[in-house]
């Protein structure tokens, strides 16, 4: 499945993670980052809205490793 950043105004840490892959699209989490508390999420996104978001740059694939180190 896979985490991804989320392109952010400021110093802002939000993330969504790919909770299920369905025909259509996918179930996502999206966790962001509220004056010091986490909103958390769980909306749909297409496989088209997913793809042009990758290609624009707003959302970028967080590694494994670098995902435990943020979460430390």
């Amino acid at each position: 499945m896979g985490t991804y950043t989320l392109k952010s105004i400021g110093k802002s840490t939000d993330y969504m993670t790919i909770v299920r892959e369905m025909e259509d699209g996918f179930v996502v989490r999206i966790v962001r980052d509220r004056d010091g508390y986490d909103e958390v999420k769980t909306d749909f996104i297409s496989h088209s809205l997913f793809e042009s978001c990758l290609r624009t740059g707003y959302l970028t694939k967080i590694e494994e490793a670098e995902k435990v180190a943020t979460n430390a």
